[in-house]
């Protein structure tokens, strides 16, 4: 670890309340690395090699403005490949105009989806304007990274282009949302397709569509020849209508590797964001509805530890975007979703069940919404980059780095439409994982105490639904088909505090099949059961 810490910003976390064996004894410390002129740059693209991070894309400014005419200006996009070396605090531009048009456009953009799959950076859609459409898009391209070659390219002033694939198809119109793969599988997941000029009030300067999938496909990058195939989707209108979050990697208690989707925005019907998780494997999907994670709620760095001694994993949440965060050491709720400085754990115990946990400290400012955790590949780890925790062996560990993402003056600063109180963050923090008995984590209940009953179960068309509510709350239904269809949904007028029942008629056109009922409680909690249409 570096000497004379002291002399640099350090924040120290520690965690201590456990669960009996599935205590997460240990400390992080975040420590600022200081690389001279270096940019600040959010909601990037980026893969490493060598010891050396290739970054592209993302925006130079702050949080978007309020004003279409204002919002996402050209002249702020990262039209520049960097190539950073945090050892030895060095860094390297080139920029993106030797390649053809259809790919500075993209790799230009914001909010790409992408991953690294050994030294190919897999980068699919993004927000941008495009000279070629003369206006703002949603890219419908897949383009592939040579990592070492362009890396090594950029820091010899040397060209690049020919390290550069790329095919195009409507698939690949999704900003927003995250890149995966399990097995030899790609998974994307959630995101959204904008097109035109943002503005807050719905006028008609944009189009817009939430995917409501996963899409599955596989990728053939050999020979000089980039295509797809296998594509399949699965989806659902209800809780997979998810963009700006954080997809985790996980290793569940199974031993089986995959993702959860852990909050994002926006709930259909309401601008608030979703604060249960939904568990992604080779098998399908999980909406958990009877947890809520309450402390990061936006897209954010983070970083997953496995431990299979105790069969535990643990997710650190780094800053960001939230609905809930402490102050004075109370739970606030602010449903304009502010910045926050909060760092936070998840843990997923043997038995599948979850806690969240507050730390102690935050981040030096807020921070974090829109940055990505770049981890240390020298740790041992899975193919998912979650880090095998059992496997560590020193006291103290360097998990990785936090790069850039939006730093904000004010908690909420696009409400007031003063955005120009944040800016892209040049700041680069190292994460230490340090072993520690220290107390202090706040555990947060995240228990959903409402489920309802649907009867009868078969149903011939009429479904009578029964929940208590221990308060007035606004109740909202939704029906969706075996196909991801939204069959029809609303609003269940008053609701008072004890038992409450209703009729939902599903429509005679409906054929039999499996439907999927789900009640949402004040925006806070779902809940989901499976009726049948004879």
């Amino acid at each position: 670890m570096k000497k004379a810490l002291s002399s640099l910003l350090s924040f120290l976390a520690l965690y201590a309340i456990g669960f009996g064996q599935n205590a997460f004894d240990y400390t992080v410390q975040i420590t600022p690395v200081n690389i001279t002129n270096l940019p600040g740059l959010h909601s990037y693209a980026f893969a490493q090699s060598g010891g050396k991070w290739l970054v592209v894309g993302g925006r130079k400014d702050g949080l978007h403005a309020r004003q279409p005419f204002n919002a996402f200006p050209e002249s702020q996009n990262n039209t520049d490949l960097y190539v950073i070396d945090v050892n030895t605090t060095q860094f390297w531009t080139a920029p993106l105009s030797t390649l053809p048009s259809s790919m500075q456009e993209q790799l230009q953009s914001t909010n790409m989806n992408f991953y690294q799959d050994e030294d190919t950076l897999y980068v699919i859609g993004g927000y941008a304007y495009s000279a070629t459409a003369n206006d703002h898009i949603t890219f419908p391209n897949l383009t592939t990274i040579q990592v070492s070659e362009v890396i090594d390219a950029v820091v010899n002033n040397a060209p690049f282009d020919n390290f550069f694939q790329q095919i195009s198809d409507t698939t690949f119109a999704v900003t927003g949302g995250q890149l995966g793969k399990i097995g030899n599988t790609f998974y994307l997941v959630g995101g959204q397709r904008f097109d035109g000029r943002y503005n807050p009030m719905g006028n008609p300067t944009y189009t817009q569509s939430y995917t409501h999938q996963i899409r599955k496909f596989t990728i053939d990058n050999s020979g000089g020849q980039l295509s797809f195939a296998n594509l399949t989707a699965i989806t659902d209108p209800v809780h997979l209508r998810r963009r700006d979050y954080n997809l985790v990697p996980q290793i569940f208690p199974d031993g089986t590797p995959g993702y959860t989707i852990s909050s994002g925005v926006f709930q259909l019907n309401l601008d608030l964001p979703f604060l249960y998780p939904v568990d992604i494997t080779a098998n399908g999907y999980s909406p958990i509805t009877n947890f809520n994670q309450y402390l990061s709620n936006y897209h954010s760095a983070k970083v997953g530890l496995y431990d299979s001694t105790a069969n535990n994993m643990h997710t650190l949440f780094f800053g960001g975007m939230s609905q809930y965060y402490y102050q004075n050491g109370n739970l606030v709720q602010d449903n304009l979703v502010p910045f926050v400085k909060t760092i936070s754990r998840v843990s997923r115990r043997a038995d599948s069940t979850l806690q969240e946990f507050q730390l102690p400290v935050e981040m030096p400012g807020l921070k974090g919404a829109g940055a990505e955790f770049i981890p240390n590949h020298a740790l041992p780890h899975y193919s998912n980059e979650v880090v095998k925790l059992h496997a560590l062996v020193q006291d103290t560990t360097l998990l990785g780095h936090i790069y850039g993402g939006i730093s904000s003056s004010m908690l909420n600063p696009f409400s007031s439409n003063q955005t120009s109180n944040t800016n892209a963050d040049d700041a680069i923090y190292e994460v230490w994982l340090i072993r520690s008995t220290g107390v202090g984590s706040q555990e947060i209940d995240g228990k959903n105490p409402f489920h309802f009953t649907a009867y009868p179960n078969p149903t011939e068309g009429q479904v009578q639904i029964s929940y208590a509510l221990n308060q007035p709350a606004l109740v909202r239904y939704y029906i969706v088909d075996a196909n991801g269809r939204l069959i029809d949904e609303g609003g269940l007028p008053g609701q008072q505090t004890g038992t409450n029942t209703a009729t939902l008629s599903i429509a005679p056109k409906v054929s039999p099949q499996l439907l999927y009922i789900t009640l949402v409680v004040d925006g806070k909690y779902f809940a989901t059961q499976k009726v049948t249409k004879r």
